[in-house]
């Protein structure tokens, strides 16, 4: 160890030797950082202090409009496996059952149209379909008018879903959940950091269930990619793929009776002789739909501060719907034709008093079958900055989209007649297996329905003193649609129709302090008539409907800023509604209707205490009234509670 330890000797007295006595310490100045600590977000914790529903990543506490984030905890927590679930989460949203399995959501008491007010990472989210929650960060319900930021449609709101991101770290999770009616999920979450500044996530889902066996068979598989490089650098790139496709069953329900055959329609009520899981439709009916889509986003950073985030998505979304309405069958005779329908049916109408397990029940064919294609690019500039003596954040941005919707008719062809006629069924025996060759149809293109859309905004929110910020917003959208019925020898009629219109968005926060901000906001939107993707000879020619949004609210902290409050009353207006002309001599819907909802909301979230943590979302709506109806209708005026 001698010759080791000579060396160790030599080796300090140099580094000595060459270090001056007089020489000073080069020591870099102490660099001190200060800043709030607050409670964890996403995925740690139920509550949330940003958002980017507001096109741009921003503090709720600076938006003057109501936000509710669902975060990925409270997702996790209630085993929330669907957008719709998680929308029950939050107070003021209602469902109603439209027919063929549609939701017609409804905010503030006015529609949150499922293919115009539904977007992921701040794109529109164009199909129906069943949309899962494996691949969501989290859900921002944007409350009131929202066309300024998102264009056309969003009367009652906006909903956004956030993707998960691929992050700077190695971290992988995997969950299962086992139910009732043989319920079965599997999700997984791998986050692989694979470079300095570069990551790939991936998240995949399969859930099945039989639900009782009821027709509602759940059978749905999910995957979604993303990769980011030049993570938090002036330039940075992100890449994803969706994928998502069910296979479901689907049930059409159970037909209502009278109580006697003498009895009034009105007096129509639920057959309680038969079980709510009594199923009488095919072994072959099904409900399935697919979404695909890949996004390609670039963020760039200026070094002042301003921020372009470019965004383009290209989707496709299939429907596949085969089922049909059960009825009760009825022997009936054709006056002109003599023709006979349904010959072994009762000529009487069947009631209750007369319904039997040996009642026979009819099954319908209600198909669905459609395809959508998407196009969506936008681009989106934020940056801080000080002018004319006070200080801006100013967003702006341009999109375009292309929306593409072909409907299909499904045809019995000569040769397969009567392997696809749908037999008949008894009341006593439920679920019997009856089954049709469905992929025997034959599909034709019945209508097709394409809309281009140019949307161009801008907003500034200014500090026009030491506690008090104003917004003010404008954007410009340009659509032009267009929409054609076919029968098997061509196209038999078409429709076109240009809408310009602009949408305003105006606001006033009051901030005392860095735990209070309290707001005022005005916000206008509009829905044009091609929200269901199609058009008739009076819905082409029909300007849209315009609404407005008042609100007064509050955003409050807890003094450690732990938990929040958030309080808001609301009044919104929707004042020239469409309606049918009652003397069916005009060549558009009139503008004639008004209405307008009313009330109060209150979230609470965030941790009490070190150990209680807590979400709760409640709204009351007491006002809910049709001011002006149709011609020839009468005004009605309707009081609701709604709350969780």
């Amino acid at each position: 160890m001698l010759p080791l330890g000579a060396l160790l000797l030599a080796s300090s007295l140099g580094a000595w030797a060459q270090q001056s006595p007089a020489e000073p310490d080069k020591t870099l100045k102490p660099v001190v950082v200060k800043e709030r600590a607050e409670a964890p977000e996403g995925k740690d914790a139920l509550r949330a202090t940003t958002t980017g529903i507001g096109k741009g990543n921003q503090q709720l506490r600076d938006i003057p409009q109501s936000v509710t984030v669902v975060t990925e905890k409270l997702v996790d927590d209630r085993n929330l496996d669907t957008l719709k679930d998680t929308l029950h989460q939050t107070a003021g949203v209602s469902f109603l059952a439209a027919e063929g399995g549609e939701e017609d959501i409804r905010l503030r008491g006015f529609s949150l149209a499922t293919t115009g007010d539904i977007f992921v990472d701040g794109l529109r989210d164009p199909a129906f379909y069943e949309r899962d929650t494996f691949n969501n960060d989290r859900i921002e319900l944007l409350r009131g008018s929202a066309s300024m930021l998102f264009g056309r449609g969003s009367t009652g709101g906006a909903v956004n879903q956030v993707s998960k991101q691929p992050r700077a770290i190695n971290d992988h999770e995997v969950s299962t959940t086992l139910g009732n009616h043989d319920y079965r999920r599997v999700t997984g979450d791998f986050n692989l950091h694979t470079g300095e500044d570069q990551a790939l996530r991936i998240n995949a889902m399969v859930t099945r269930a039989d639900n009782n066996g009821a027709g509602s068979s759940l059978d749905k598989q999910g995957l979604a990619l993303g990769y980011r490089l030049g993570i938090g650098t002036a330039d940075e790139f992100s890449f994803g793929l969706y994928h998502l496709k069910n296979n479901n069953g689907m049930n059409y329900g159970l037909p209502w009776i009278r109580p006697t055959e003498s009895s009034d329609v009105a007096s129509t009520t639920i057959n309680d002789k038969l079980k709510p899981s009594s199923f009488f439709g095919m072994a072959s009916d099904y409900n399935a739909g697919s979404a695909d889509y890949v996004t390609a986003t670039h963020i760039h950073r200026f070094q002042d501060g301003g921020e372009l985030k470019t965004t383009l998505r290209k989707g496709q979304y299939e429907r596949d719907q085969r089922a049909g309405t059960v009825r009760l069958c009825r022997k009936t005779t054709n006056t002109t034709t003599g023709v006979v329908s349904n010959p072994e049916c009762p000529s009487a109408l069947v009631s209750l008093e007369t319904f039997s397990p040996s009642t026979i029940l009819t099954r319908g064919s209600n198909l669905k079958i459609q395809d959508l294609d998407s196009l969506y690019l936008q681009s989106d500039f934020s940056r801080k900055f000080s002018g004319l003596g006070f200080k801006h954040e100013l967003l702006a941005g341009i999109d375009y989209a292309k929306e593409a919707k072909n409907v299909y008719r499904a045809a019995t062809p000569t040769t397969a007649t009567a392997a696809l006629t749908k037999p008949k069924t008894l009341a006593g025996t439920p679920n019997d297996g009856a089954w049709i060759g469905e992929s025997l149809r034959i599909l034709s293109v019945s209508s097709a329905f394409e809309a281009r859309n140019i949307g161009v905004y801008a907003q500034d929110m200014v500090q026009v003193a030491p506690h008090w910020k104003v917004l003010g917003g404008l954007r410009y959208d340009s659509m032009k649609g267009s929409f054609d019925t076919t029968a098997v020898t061509g196209i038999t009629t078409t429709y076109r129709q240009t809408i310009a219109d602009w949408s305003q968005r105006l606001g006033v926060l009051y901030q005392p302090s860095d735990s209070a901000s309290l707001h005022f906001s005005y916000g206008t939107s509009f829905n044009t008539s091609a929200d269901t993707y199609s058009y008739s000879a009076l819905s082409a020619n029909t300007p849209p409907e315009q609404s407005r949004n008042l609100e007064l609210g509050a955003k409050l902290d807890s003094a450690d800023h732990r938990f929040t409050t958030r309080l808001a009353i609301f009044h919104s207006t929707k004042y020239n509604e469409r309606n049918t002309d009652p003397d069916s001599a005009a060549t558009a819907f009139l503008l004639s209707g008004q209405r307008h909802t009313a009330g109060i909301e209150i979230d609470a979230t965030g941790r009490l205490t070190p150990k209680w943590e807590v979400y709760g979302s409640y709204m009351w709506m007491p006002i809910a009234s049709i001011d002006k109806a149709a011609p020839t209708a009468t005004r009605v005026n309707a009081r609701a509670s709604v709350h969780p």
